[in-house]
């Protein structure tokens, strides 16, 4: 029982989630003259991208064989926007090449802010520090509205559409509406990725080449101390980003597992306690290692970590449509697609992450990936998307949740403007409207 005051909100749409995904659908919508309340259990939106410090923009560029050919870009619309908000702002840094294709570093307080901006310009409703705990259901599978937790009480939040962005697919378990867990359970290993500062980033570059996939001496170095025991250093390959700021390196090195070597899960609650502690560890052992054998670290120090530990992938919604890995690894173009994606496969099992590319081309992602199959008044977005294991390894990044988000805020709206539930709306009509809001899809 809780004696505090029920508080009692509607709206139009009700957005679960203030990552990439949640921030671009509540913003589109809101835009579409619709009230929109976006509940958030940081204090803060950016998901992934900030509390989860992954600190890159992926997904935004084509991939080339020819690693000296200048970025070419791919994904536009909301993404687009908020990367022009955050280059004002000062917290994006210039393209930094990732195996065949290039991606951004940005600073996570800017994005903080960049995103405040966005939810104040476009009216909608952010109630921070809100955790979601219960779905409200009308006439069975019908979702009316959801249940959350506040410092000032039980808030019960009503409307008309509800987005589940919350990245773990949570609403949709919640309702007992039909979703998956990886390859038959098994997930991506989580990661802690951190910041080093005081680096001499140019004795550093300059030795190990410009590109932030560590090379294999690199990766050598890490195998010879792991063996010999010196250090704990579970993965071998690792990503080394220039930062926005002098003297700053971005990593993303360590394979957070459990004492069982098992791949830890964070929908469980004792593997995601875990997974912080070890991720913490793992930071102070890489950071070591960094300090001894590679040029350029004599004097670095770790300045921040993740706020939790990064989640690659949890539970996903069961979709009218599933993205299939063939899609992926073909560049399968749909007539409703509503993304599109050239990022690679992204495997992260065991000592070396698996990278599979797709030069000089891209696949789209439909609409029917974010429709549940079963429920109604609710649609889906961001990394939990309706995928098969290696499709979701190259579909969850930033600049693709950017996408599915404002793929999905105008799908609510157009349901709302023309009273059909999300499986009824046509994806087609989706994409006509994200074109003429310069996704540039056609």
């Amino acid at each position: 029982m809780d004696a505090r005051t029920h508080i009692k909100k509607t709206a139009d749409v009700l957005v679960v989630g203030g990552g990439s995904a949640g921030l671009a659908a509540a913003v589109t919508a809101a835009r579409r003259g619709l009230s929109v309340i976006l509940l958030e259990r940081y204090g803060f939106c950016g998901g992934g991208a900030v509390a989860g410090l992954s600190g890159t923009i992926c997904g935004i560029y084509e991939a080339d064989e020819n690693e000296t050919r200048p970025p070419r870009q791919l994904v536009y619309g909301f993404l687009e926007e908020f990367k022009q908000r955050l280059d004002v702002l000062g917290g994006l840094a210039r393209p930094v090449l990732y195996g065949k294709t290039y991606t951004h570093v940005h600073d996570p307080i800017r994005w903080r802010e960049a995103a405040d901006s966005f939810i104040k310009e476009s009216g909608v409703e952010v109630i921070y520090h809100a955790v979601v705990h219960d779905v409200l259901t009308e006439g069975g599978e019908a979702i009316d509205g959801v249940i959350a937790w506040t410092k000032e009480g039980p808030l019960e939040v009503r409307a008309k559409i509800t987005i589940d962005a919350s990245g773990d697919a949570d609403l949709l378990a919640m309702a007992g509406l039909p979703s998956f867990i990886g390859d038959e359970g098994k997930v991506q290993n989580p990661t802690m990725i951190f910041r080093l500062q005081n680096v001499d980033t140019e004795i550093f570059w300059k030795t190990y080449g410009p590109n932030s996939i560590m090379s294999p001496q690199v990766g050598q170095m890490i195998h010879d101390c792991h063996e010999a025991g010196t250090h704990y250093l579970p993965r071998q390959k690792i990503f080394l980003f220039p930062g926005k700021h002098p003297g700053e390196v971005l990593c993303n090195c360590t394979r957070v597992i459990g004492n069982d070597e098992r791949e830890l899960n964070p929908l469980n609650m004792r593997d995601f306690t875990e997974a912080e502690m070890e991720g913490r560890h793992q930071v102070r052992e890489y950071e070591r290692f960094f300090h001894d054998h590679l040029k350029g670290f004599s004097k670095a120090y770790v300045a921040d970590t993740g706020v939790q530990v990064g989640v690659r992938q949890t539970r996903q919604g069961e979709g009218i449509h599933k993205l299939k890995n063939s899609d992926v690894v073909s560049g399968t173009k749909f007539t409703d697609g509503v993304a599109r994606s050239a990022w690679p496969i992204e495997l992260h099992s065991g000592t070396k992450p698996r990278v599979e590319w797709l030069f000089n081309d891209f696949y789209e992602i439909p609409y029917g990936c974010f429709v549940p199959s079963r429920g109604e008044n609710l649609l889906f977005a961001g990394r939990c998307l309706s995928a098969e294991h290696e499709a979701v390894a190259s579909a969850r990044v930033t600049a693709q949740c950017f996408s599915y988000g404002h793929a999905i805020g105008h799908a609510a709206a157009l349901c709302l403007k023309h009273g059909l539930q999300p499986r009824e709306l046509n994806g087609r009509a989706v994409r006509e409207c994200l074109n003429q809001d310069n996704a540039r899809l056609d």
